[in-house]
């Protein structure tokens, strides 16, 4: 039998794969499909779990916390002390790790093997679609059919549904790299086929868990000093993990007085060997895509892509590193953040474990099917109250953390926004961070005043004037694309409420008339930008709500070039700003907690009035900006 120490000792001992598998097999039509997820940028996915701050942030919009004073009742039955496996008794626990084992670090061999088999399942996918379009050219051409619509849907739909069924196996099998793929593409609705978002939708929240005598193992070692137990740090830490991702777990516990307790934390362990098997995964997609970067049938750069989610993933297993970008992140939001962050516990982090702050809640991608469970109508006015104070929220904390520092959250998708109890909106997961240079931010927010003051889409002074802030930003174009691209791109990427973009190119990113076909090359360090810029459209979208980030962002903008160009302004009046703002927020909290305790036929009056006020507001609001154009 070996010993705790010596299971975590061997594995430290093991040294990741080198990188750099040559693989080129692959056609180019096949990675650009493939590739097509990632250039979505919007959600390379971590760990979930149920994390808040203790101290959580006043709502700000009265009548949405209804929908979640239903959820509030309780959470899922994965995620409930209760219902989940039972918290152990500490006390009674033995170190019995005679049968663990902790996984090998990938070999040269293993990654071609994980390469190799991927392919070999999306090459004929895409293929049998290829395929597909010959036969229903073939019958209608030669043949003289005529289907109808809704023969041609029921045709397309059998294809989705073998195709992404294939492909969900695919990716349960591999995992590593390519269940993060599967969570770009899960939460595309706007882009992908129905089938394929369902299908791949088991991937964004939990995968197969990690033995939990392996949990306690890797705790053991990363937290515990020598003459400590296990209980002297948790009173209870339960063996069932609240969430499962390709790089962690997260797992419910109560920490012990000693360490500020009783309370409940969050506690986030990193699988043994993954580092190796993730970077491995992107390594080969890097090898392939390298010898294709002048290829004319691949809309972008993806080398520059993959490099740059390679950077960024590998932050990603440096817990000591996500706390530290978890603190500055929210030390620079302050309390008037628009969504609820957590904070780390000092002196329980260490590079595979991190103990952070927990709160119940469930993740953006199950409020749905919470809601239904709980009698609430996803499409009545409660959600869409929701649904408008999540846009506003994370549209609010990106911009702010990108424009006025640089240093945002760059891993957001739907398994790291929560939907909390108390109504508020969470995001967990720091582990992948980015920070970008004030030049950078300054030309941002010139391209965001830029887009909010242009006159009209097709004005040619405005497009030249967007344009060539695009330009200055890095983005490089091919030799042929029209001078009104780079317009059309920043109008693309930043506002999501334009019907007809310039040059009359298309709004899908995977159109064959998309703007981004006319990208040479996208700078690197704004890929992570695009990830956030791209999830927030693809929610508005989902939500049927046009929404212009340019237009949200452009006050923080024009304030962030204001204070560059002039003096600052009196501290006395920008302390009473604050204290108002304050009041503002608590009086609307207490409103929402005293709305979330009314029976629930009323509130759902209540809810119905507040959305068709809020809907005016809206309409008031566009209206303006159209008239001010």
């Amino acid at each position: 039998a070996r010993s705790n120490d010596q299971l975590i000792e061997a594995h430290e001992r093991m040294t990741p794969a080198p990188r750099g598998l040559r693989v080129r097999t692959a056609s180019a039509t096949v990675l650009a499909t493939f590739s097509a997820a990632c250039t979505c940028m919007c959600q390379i996915g971590g760990a979930s779990g149920f994390f808040v701050s203790p101290h959580p942030a006043l709502s700000s919009s009265v009548a949405s916390s209804s929908l979640f004073s239903t959820v509030a009742d309780g959470v899922p039955p994965s995620s409930s002390p209760s219902s989940s496996a039972s918290s152990l008794d500490l006390s009674e626990l033995r170190s019995d790790y005679d049968e663990i084992e902790f996984p090998e670090a990938l070999s040269k061999v293993d990654r071609l093997k994980r390469a190799a088999k991927f392919w070999s399942t999306a090459v004929p996918i895409i293929a049998s679609y290829y395929g597909k379009m010959t036969e229903l050219s073939f019958r209608e051409t030669v043949l003289g059919e005529c289907l109808t619509e809704e023969e041609c849907a029921l045709i397309w739909d059998e294809q989705h549904i073998s195709g992404s069924a294939k492909l969900a196996e695919a990716v349960n099998d591999l995992k590593g790299f390519y269940v993060k793929t599967a969570q770009i593409i899960a939460s595309r609705g706007d882009l992908f086929p129905k089938q394929y978002t369902d299908s791949l939708s088991v991937f964004t929240d939990s995968m197969d868990p990690m033995d939990a005598r392996l949990v306690r193992s890797v705790v053991e070692r990363e937290l515990l000093h020598p003459d400590e137990a296990f209980e002297d740090v948790f009173l209870e830490f339960d063996d069932a993990p609240l969430g499962a991702a390709s790089v962690a777990q997260v797992h419910r516990a109560v920490l012990s007085p000693a360490y500020g307790g009783p309370r409940e934390v969050a506690v986030k362990v990193q699988r043994p060997s993954i580092e190796s098997k993730l970077l491995g995964d992107i390594a080969n997609l890097k090898a392939i895509a390298k010898p294709l970067r002048d290829l004319d049938a691949l809309p972008l750069d993806y080398y520059t892509v993959f490099c740059e989610l390679e950077r960024q993933l590998a932050d990603e297993f440096d817990f000591v590193a996500e706390a530290a970008s978890m603190t500055r992140i929210a030390d620079a939001l302050g309390d008037d953040c628009p969504i609820v962050l957590p904070r780390a516990t000092a002196g329980l982090v260490t590079r595979r474990v991190l103990v952070m702050d927990y709160l119940r809640g469930v993740p953006l991608s199950q409020a749905a099917e919470e809601m239904k469970r709980r009698g609430v109508d996803p499409d009545g006015p409660e959600a869409k109250l929701f649904g408008r104070k999540l846009l506003q929220g994370l549209t609010d904390a990106f911009g702010r953390s990108i424009l006025e520092t640089g240093f945002f959250h760059a891993d957001p998708h739907p398994g790291n926004i929560f939907v909390l109890d108390d109504g508020n909106v969470g995001l967990i997961d720091f582990g992948q961070v980015k920070q970008i240079s004030g030049r950078k931010r300054q030309t941002l927010a010139k391209v965001m005043v830029a887009l909010d003051d242009r006159r009209d889409d097709e004005d040619p002074d405005d497009l030249k004037r967007i344009g060539d802030l695009a330009l200055e930003l890095g983005v490089v174009f091919k030799e042929d694309a029209p001078p009104v691209a780079p317009a059309a791109v920043a109008m693309w990427l930043f506002d999501g409420s334009v019907e007809n973009l310039p040059g009359g190119y298309d709004k899908g990113e995977l159109s064959p008339n998309s703007p981004v076909k006319a990208l040479s090359s996208f700078p690197e360090d704004l890929v992570l930008v695009g990830r956030a810029t791209v999830l927030i459209k693809g929610l508005s979208n989902r939500l049927g709500i046009p929404w212009s980030l340019s237009r949200e962002w452009a006050p923080t903008a024009r304030a962030l070039l204001e204070t560059e160009n002039q003096p600052p302004k009196s501290q006395a009046r920008v302390r009473f700003k604050s204290v108002r703002e304050l009041v503002g927020k608590w009086a609307r909290g207490k409103t929402e907690q005293a709305f979330a305790k009314l029976p629930s036929p009323v509130r759902l009056r209540f809810a119905k009035v507040a959305l068709r006020l809020k809907e005016r507001q809206e309409r008031v609001k566009a209206q303006k900006n159209q008239n001010q154009n």
